[in-house]
Parts: C-alpha cells; sequence; structure tokens
C-alpha cells in the first residue's frame, strides 16, 4: 500500500460513517511496513513501556526503536483533553509520532521536530495532499533509524530510562509511606536510611537507586561475552564479586519479588544497553577525556544527562564505592 492508497482506503471508510478510532490501526500498519523495510510494527502492544502503553511499537532486532499514539480522524491532537496523557509519553520516550491518521508530528526527546499533513477533511471527505507524500516518507524512515543514530551515545538513552525510573520509584515509595503499605520497594528504602543516609528521602533514595542501577547494567555490560542478548536477570550474574552492594542490589531486580511497577523500566534499561555497541562506545575515550576507566568516563556523560547539577554535587560512584 503506498500513501495514495492508504489515503483513498482511509477516506472510504470516514465516509461510511461507521469507522473509529481503530478502524484504521491495520491501514497505518500496512502502510508503515511498506515503507520502512527491516522494522516491526506491533498494534496495541502490552506492557511495553512503564508510562503506558501507546497504540504502536516499532521494534528493530528486538529493540524499541519508536511509538504510535494515535487518535481518531479529525480529532484536535492539540486538545487539552490528550494533554496528560501525550506530556506523559513525550516525556518518557524519546522517539515518538503522535498522529490523527494524517497529520503526522514528530517528537525525539520530548520536543517536536516536525509535522506533516499528508491529507485534509474538506467536504466531509479526506482529500490527500500528495506534494507532502515524499517528506512523510523521509520523516518515516529517519523516524525508524533513530536507534541507529544514538546506539553510539547510551548515557543519553540510559539517562532518559534512569530518571523515568527515578520518578516511578518516588512516587511509589512516597505512596507506599502515605498509605501505610508494605512492599519490597519501601523495605528497600528502609534498609537504606537505616544503613546508608539516615535523613534519605524518597526523593534521594530513587536518584541513588536508579543511577546505581544504570551503573550496575553498564558494569555488567562490560563484563558480558555474548553481546547478542542482555536482560537484567544476566547483569546480576555478571556484576563482579567484589562489588556485593551492586550484587545485592541486582539480586533483587533479577528475582521474582521485584516491584511490578519497576519492573517494565528496569527491563527497557536493560534494552538499552543490549543495543549498546560496547566497542564504539568506549573507543578513543581515553584521548578525549584523559581518563582510564570506562565507568567514570560513562558516568561523567550519563550524569550530564541524567542531572547536571547531580554531576556536580554527587554521583553514582561515590554511593557504589561508599557501599561496595
Amino acid at each position: 500500500m503506498n500513501i495514495q492508497q492508504y489515503t483513498e482506503t482511509i477516506n472510504k471508510r470516514y465516509k461510511s460513517g461507521m469507522a473509529r478510532e481503530h478502524s484504521y490501526r491495520g491501514d497505518l500498519e500496512e502502510l508503515i511496513r511498506e515503507i520502512v523495510q527491516g522494522v516491526e510494527i506491533t498494534n496495541e502492544p502490552a506492557n511495553v513501556t512503564a508510562c503506558g502503553n501507546p497504540d504502536y511499537v516499532i521494534t528493530k532486532g528486538k529493540i524499541p526503536i519508536g511509538f504510535i499514539e494515535a487518535k481518531d480522524i479529525g480529532k484536535d491532537i492539540n486538545s487539552k483533553q490528550y494533554k496528560e496523557q501525550f506530556d506523559r509519553y513525550r516525556k518518557a520516550l524519546d522517539n515518538l509520532i503522535i498522529t490523527d491518521y494524517i497529520r503526522f508530528q514528530f517528537y525525539q526527546h520530548g520536543e517536536l521536530v516536525h509535522e506533516v499533513s499528508i491529507a485534509e477533511i474538506r467536504e466531509n471527505e479526506i482529500k490527500a495532499i500528495p506534494d507532502k507524500f515524499t517528506e512523510f516518507e523521509n520523516l518515516l524512515k529517519d523516524f525508524c533509524t533513530f536507534i541507529g543514530q544514538t546506539i553510539k551515545s547510551s548515557k543519553k538513552l540510559a539517562a532518559a530510562k534512569a530518571r523515568l525510573l527515578q520518578n516511578i520509584l518516588e512516587r511509589a515509595v512516597s505512596s507506599d509511606e502515605e498509605k501505610k503499605e508494605d512492599s519490597s520497594i519501601k523495605a528497600q528504602y528502609e534498609t537504606f536510611k537505616s544503613i546508608l543516609i539516615h535523613d534519605l528521602t524518597p526523593q534521594a533514595f530513587a536518584d541513588i537507586y536508579a543511577q546505581t542501577l544504570a551503573y550496575g547494567m553498564f558494569a555488567a555490560r562490560l563484563h558480558d561475552k555474548t553481546l547478542e542478548d542482555f536482560s537484567r536477570q544476566e547483569a546480576a550474574e555478571l556484576i563482579p564479586k567484589t562489588n556485593p552492594f551492586l550484587r545485592r542490589l541486582f539480586a533483587y531486580v533479577a528475582g521474582p519479588d521485584i516491584d511490578e511497577r519497576i519492573c517494565t523500566t528496569v527491563d527497557n534499561l536493560a534494552d538499552v544497553f543490549r543495543a549498546t555497541n560496547v566497542d564504539a562506545l568506549l573507543h578513543n575515550f581515553g584521548k578525549s577525556t584523559q581518563m582510564h576507566d570506562p565507568i567514570i568516563h560513562f558516568y561523567e556523560d550519563f550524569l550530564s544527562e541524567y542531572d547536571p547539577q547531580l554531576r556536580k554535587s554527587r554521583g553514582v560512584l561515590v554511593y557504589a564505592r561508599t557501599c561496595c
């Protein structure tokens, strides 16, 4: 199906008066498959993100590279009624399309980078805009190469996932304290308070936890001999025994008792490192930074993405090394 055929097909459905938002899902999926080769499109994916489930996920080699949220034709995708949902997606998803099936907004790292309409509604019909077809096709192809453009810069991807994890953790601990509920996350928070920092707040705990998980994932990936696969379970096995604090933490996140509120995001963080070209990431790092420890090199850059102010005052290495 080419773009012209796509607009004709959705016009027939639209004019019937019986079509709804889901009626066009298969048509857009078919169009994307025709335009972009070598990717997989899943309609209505289950539990792929911690911020909700966008209507489509596009994957390459089982790695999510983009997400699409679609509203019904004729709906105003800039409407306030979608603001909460779209803000949540833009904050959590690095590569996102928001569309009403004819108007497409392309977001990267939460910022609107492109917008194009391939058709418009006139006189109760969907009229194609052929002059925009090539632009849309190029934008869609570029959208589906996002992971290739960022795969050498895992610090940005990891920082985005770690920020999301921090937010989820802080809300989870605060909620458990408010409701006086027992959970494994709350128990870990109390342990951190009693052993490490007695005046620890939920926000500070979430910062330490998210940074340390990213630190551990990277450390484990450096020791990974099978680069084609990686998971939180494998990370737990690869953490050096010389770092008992990290090993205990990863024994929890790799096990069956992991809090379901953070499970998806931790898995997404592992996906980032599975997609990371470690050799490319470390290539020439010592020459440019005058550092010879890849962990320090990675975290200097990671913290500048995660929280520049935190980088100036303290870092995960302080906690990780203090606790080892």
